[in-house]
């Protein structure tokens, strides 16, 4: 009886290890170089004119070209050795909105909440190194207020993120800027993991493929989404690819449809760039289709081929499936068929 019992719990357990999320791998033995945590708004809103020259140069070593690109995209076209540099940033750090935007900042964003938000990305790292052999890694984690200028990004060998885009759907810096639902209900700290990998992945496999179709859109940005889905496997599906729940929802009750509408009339092979960009671009929803229909909704549908995809072809790693460039082969291979 106690032998049957324990053939049981074996049974059990290996069922469930079974029925486990496969993208939820063991990284533990992972050795990476941890990310070094850097406030560009910290040192860039403590300047003023006494203490500028000697900052701005110190700030040019400790945040690399990134300090420099940010003051030319945003702050001053002609750079930031340029003596009108000084007036130009400090104007945008005495800005009544900025500097409010800043304290808000500050106040969501904690040095415990930046600390486990570093140790979170650490982990990503982790696995980003595991499916990633031979790519690089960053070495920084940038944050700063952007002036709402951008989310994230990733140069010179830092991931970098905008923290006044994630104020929360509320902030009355949104409704004063007059931002879409569609677009706030994304901007919240939830999303930065989702928003800096999605970005980081974006820089490294460009979309090159010579054949300028649809079906080439579709299953790229499913390479794209299910890689973010591999550094966050235990990451809800909505915010991986920023979805309200609803949206996701009628994604999986109308898959076989959806599926047909992009089969049909050899949709994949579309090669006009607007009917491209109607089913791939933000928006409030995907107007060819429905207006329950989310926006980019090949990018959904092409996230379910590549997880058919994986599924069917168990050997396959994420390196192997960004090398393969033959979109045609990957969807045949897949076997799609909800």
């Amino acid at each position: 009886m106690y032998k049957h019992y324990l053939f049981y719990i074996f049974i059990t357990l290996l069922l469930i290890s079974c029925d486990g999320n496969k993208l939820d791998v063991d990284v533990s033995n992972i050795q990476i170089n941890a990310l070094k945590p850097l406030s560009l708004n910290t040192d860039l809103f403590a300047l003023n004119k006494q203490n500028f020259e000697a900052n701005n140069n110190a700030m040019q070593v400790k945040f690399g070209n990134f300090y420099t690109s940010y003051v030319k995209s945003f702050l001053n076209p002609k750079g930031v050795n340029d003596s009108s540099s000084v007036d130009s940033v400090l104007h945008f750090i005495d800005d009544k909105t900025m500097a409010s935007a800043n304290i808000a900042v500050n106040k969501i964003y904690s040095q415990e909440k930046l600390s486990q938000l570093t140790s979170e990305l650490n982990l990503c790292l982790k696995r980003h190194k595991y499916h990633f052999k031979n790519k690089s890694l960053p070495n920084r984690f940038i944050t700063c207020t952007s002036g709402f200028n951008f989310y994230v990004a990733n140069t010179d060998s830092a991931l970098v993120v905008g923290l006044d885009m994630y104020l929360k759907d509320t902030s009355v810096f949104y409704k004063m800027l007059q931002l879409p639902d569609y677009q706030t209900h994304c901007m919240t700290e939830d999303y930065i993991l989702p928003d800096l990998m999605r970005g980081w992945l974006l820089t490294e496999f460009d979309n090159t493929d010579p054949v300028n179709n649809l079906l080439n859109y579709t299953i790229f940005y499913g390479k794209i989404y299910y890689s973010v889905n591999a550094l966050l496997p235990n990451t809800p599906d909505s915010l991986l690819i920023g979805y309200t729940t609803n949206q996701l929802a009628y994604c999986k009750k109308y898959e076989k449809n959806l599926w047909g509408y992009f089969a049909e009339k050899n949709r994949l092979y579309e090669t006009n760039m607007r009917t491209v960009q109607e089913l791939t671009a933000e928006g409030p929803f995907t107007a060819a289709i429905s207006k329950d229909c989310p926006p980019r909704i090949a990018m959904w549908v092409g996230w379910q081929i590549i997880k058919s995809y994986m599924e069917k072809n168990d050997n396959v790693t994420l390196e192997q499936l960004f090398n393969e460039k033959d979109a045609q082969k990957i969807l045949s291979k897949s076997k799609y068929r909800p």
